[in-house]
């Protein structure tokens, strides 16, 4: 049984932000292989409804500024009961990367964000076409200016380079081609909603015949008088297609470093990608149900995003279960850790794995994630300490109180970590509130390691 809950908590880890105790005790009751099908197939996120937002926050439909948007999606990132749908959506926001910067309106990404939520586990072939009519990523990457006439080609670039097959797959003509078969592809307010003085809320996708090029092209070896859905079409069903997504949900899901074994796993999922017609889903419970994943070589095998360590932190905590402006502060932490939602740094979304990790990132990391695991006053931490307590004998031994503490959090020290700890922890106090000041501490200790940095 105890393995069993190591291995759905490993599983927490990687598909979601982790488990609490409480959470864990109802996984297991389903078995590892029931807890796969249970969140790869999201129900009932259990998050404040979005209609209540607008009902009470009339503006926020006109946003202009992306910290509070931001910090809308933080809070449902931290009280989320469907965590792989939030992880897919960021894995998409991270490779389809739109940002503030260039789109300038918020609520055009935040239905973008809501898009990877309802089609990231789905068909690939659909989540791209839908990606190709989506109105942030269309002023994003200029296709609002692709015209029949006047080709630009930033769009039909980016879709082979970053978000399909990337370089060494396509030609120069390709890039030209799945071009001309984007133009007239464009968006629109509504028809009785004029752009100003009421902003852009309406905006939507269009398709414009009059500034379409309907000649013959050829792409990828094919011809004919493609459009952007045959476009589309003809791009998953590549090998490079199904061997560059793969490989981003092999490294976003199980570990930064493709080994031999790494590399047998993504030709499995890559498998599994064009039998079940390019469902995500089917690709992400291939791996899941490796062994390969299952195995210690996978098990704290990947740094977490700025993100990943701040929202997995504060479900631990449960210190942010009711909307309060401290939600934005979680929004500003992992801006300090390097991560901004809404926000990155380019086209090419954020650079990940180690490079989450220098001398000044790395202090707010330890930082935060020390601070908020040890502070008593934290309800999540309260029920850490009175679990921790009832699982201890009252003659704990330094060692074993160190042991219980990092096993109920899920992190796996090393030797050499867990001796340097002993040798920082006081020895065991002779009464109640010493104890819950002394397991306090050392869950701090143990948020301040290199392996809490990791899952």
């Amino acid at each position: 049984m105890l393995e069993n809950r190591q291995l759905i908590m490993h599983l927490m880890g990687k598909a979601g932000f982790g488990a609490t105790p409480d959470e864990l005790d109802q996984y297991v009751l389903k078995g590892y292989d029931g807890v796969v099908e249970y969140i790869l197939n999201p129900i009932i996120p259990n998050i404040l409804p979005e209609d209540i937002i607008h009902r009470y926050h009339v503006d926020i439909a006109e946003s202009r500024l992306p910290t509070p948007t931001a910090a809308r999606w933080m809070y449902r990132l931290v009280t989320t009961d469907s965590p792989l749908e939030e992880k897919i959506a960021l894995f998409w926001h991270g490779l389809f990367a739109s940002n503030f910067a260039d789109v300038q309106q918020m609520t055009m990404l935040y239905e973008q964000v809501d898009m990877f939520r309802n089609l990231g586990l789905g068909s690939f072939k659909d989540l791209l076409l839908e990606l190709s009519k989506d109105t942030a990523m269309s002023q994003m990457l200029d296709n609002i200016d692709n015209h029949a006439d006047a080709i630009n080609e930033n769009w039909g670039r980016e879709l082979l380079e970053l978000f399909s097959m990337g370089i060494g797959n396509y030609t120069e003509d390709d890039v030209k081609e799945a071009s001309r078969a984007f133009t007239g592809w464009t968006r629109d307010n509504l028809e009785y909603t004029p752009f100003w003085p009421y902003g852009r809320v309406a905006w939507h996708h269009k398709f414009d015949g009059n500034d379409h090029d309907y000649n013959q092209k050829t792409f990828l070896g094919e011809t004919g008088e493609f459009d952007g859905e045959q476009i589309v079409g003809i791009i998953v069903k590549q090998k490079a297609t199904a061997e560059f997504i793969c490989t981003r949900l092999y490294q976003y899901f199980c570990s930064d470093q493709i080994d031999s074994d790494g590399k047998l796993t993504i030709n499995e999922m890559m498998d599994t990608y064009f039998k079940s017609g390019y469902e995500i889903r089917s690709v992400l419970r291939t791996l899941f149900k490796l062994e390969y994943f299952k195995s210690e070589k996978c098990r704290s095998s990947k740094v977490k995003s700025p993100i990943e360590l701040v929202v997995g932190t504060v479900r631990i905590s449960e210190a942010y279960s009711k909307p309060t402006l401290a939600i934005k502060d979680l929004v500003d932490q992992a801006t300090f850790m390097g991560q901004t939602l809404f926000q990155p740094p380019s086209v090419e979304g954020w650079h990940e794995g180690v490079e989450w990790i220098d001398s000044g990132t790395l202090i707010e990391r330890v930082n935060f994630a020390s601070s908020e695991i040890s502070d008593l006053e934290k309800p999540g931490v309260k029920k850490l300490i009175s679990r921790i307590k009832g699982e201890i004998s009252n003659s704990v031994s330094n060692k074993d109180l160190l042991d219980k503490c990092s096993e109920i959090i899920g992190c796996d020290l090393s030797d050499n970590t867990r001796g340097f700890l002993l040798n920082s922890i006081e020895n065991s106090p002779n009464n109640n509130q010493k104890l819950d000041e002394q397991i306090a501490q050392i869950l701090g200790f143990i948020a301040a390691t290199k392996e809490y940095q990791l899952v």
